[in-house]
This record gives structure tokens, C-alpha cells and sequence, in this order.
């Protein structure tokens, strides 16, 4: 595996090292060691997936709440999604910032989500299929989110949105939460105007 740094603190690229030969290749997708060496979280409650029938699908943000957070390991493997992460972390250097990564089943890239990083995704195709890896139990009282159309996270989505759940419209403005209504004068002070 081949472990790559992004713009965002803690989140970590995964491609994968393919063994070709004539009947295909071969690749690890999961390597406790490997793993361990990188300081990744090497111990997973659950696997879980999601089938998304039409182009255009939207789903997220989504975290959960100190202390069910999950780390999540997030890979399509089938179509092909916009994954998107938004940095939920008050402490951290890129504290509501967003990055957007394409994920395919052709690519194989998976993404490292630490806890306290909020995950979406919009297919780019249909009938795509995403896996997840996930450190903790789903605890639905610690459940949390964004909306994808928060605007002061402003994230640029490739796709109209054809499907999207009644859930994920209805969370909350981000202007909403109190330890975020000082956002824009951090922002102003640090010079972090734009997204990742």
C-alpha cells in the first residue's frame, strides 16, 4: 500500500501496490503492520457498504460524537463517487476545511478518515458501490452532521443531486452551533479564507 498525506490534518490517502501478472493483479488493502507503522488505527468494529442506484446520489456529511467517534476507511468498489471531508476538529490546523477526492473502483485509492472528520459522497455513476471500514459501533444518540450545502463550507459538488435522504437536508446550519458562530473572525485572523 502506498500511504499518502492530504490537506487535511490526519487524513491519509491509500493506493493500492498492484502485483500484476496475466490474470489480473493482486493487492493488500489492509495490513495491520503496515498500518501500525503509518500510527493508523489498526482495530475496526464493523465493515459496512452502501449501494447507490442513480448517478448523482448524495450522502453525508456524516460523524459521530466524542466518545462513540468512528475512524472510517472509505473505498468504492464499484462506480465511482466525489468522496468529500470536512474537518470537524476545533483544535485542529485545518478546522472546517473540506477536501474532495475521487474514488473509483478502477483506482482503487481509499481514504483514511480520523475521528472528527465529517465524510460525504456524491456518485458518478450509477449503480456504485462504497465500503467502509469503522472503528466504533454506530451509535445513533452521537450521530452528528452537516449540510452538504452548508455555505460556509461551500463545497463545490460535481453533480446536480438527483437522490439525497430527508435526513441529510435537515441538519443543521453550521451558523447554528455556538462554538462556530465565531468562524468567519477566525478565519479573518488566521487568513484561512479558502478551502482545501
Amino acid at each position: 500500500m502506498i500511504f499518502s498525506a492530504t490537506d487535511l490534518e490526519g487524513v491519509i490517502a491509500i493506493d493500492l501496490d498492484l502485483q500484476h501478472d496475466h490474470r489480473g493483479y493482486f493487492a493488500r488493502t489492509m495490513c495491520r503492520d503496515e498500518f501500525t507503522r503509518q500510527g493508523l488505527v489498526v482495530d475496526y468494529a464493523q465493515d459496512s457498504m452502501s449501494f447507490n442506484q442513480i448517478r448523482g446520489t448524495l450522502r453525508g456529511l456524516h460523524y459521530q460524537n466524542a466518545p462513540y467517534a468512528e475512524t472510517k476507511i472509505v473505498r468504492c468498489v464499484q462506480g465511482a463517487i466525489y468522496d468529500v471531508l470536512v474537518d470537524m476538529r476545533p483544535g485542529s490546523k485545518t478546522y472546517l476545511a473540506w477536501q474532495g477526492f475521487e474514488l473509483t473502483a478502477g483506482n482503487g485509492r481509499a481514504l483514511y478518515v480520523p475521528e472528527g472528520v465529517a465524510h460525504g459522497f456524491q456518485t458518478l455513476a450509477d449503480a456504485t458501490v462504497v465500503q467502509y471500514r469503522i472503528s466504533a459501533p454506530y451509535a445513533a444518540h452521537a450521530a452528528a452532521g452537516i449540510r452538504y450545502d452548508d455555505p460556509l463550507i461551500a463545497i463545490a459538488w460535481p453533480e446536480p443531486v438527483t437522490a439525497i435522504s430527508a435526513k441529510d437536508t435537515s441538519w443543521p446550519a453550521l451558523e447554528r452551533y455556538e462554538e462556530r458562530c465565531q468562524l468567519r473572525a477566525v478565519r479573518a485572523l488566521t487568513g484561512n479564507e479558502s478551502n482545501a
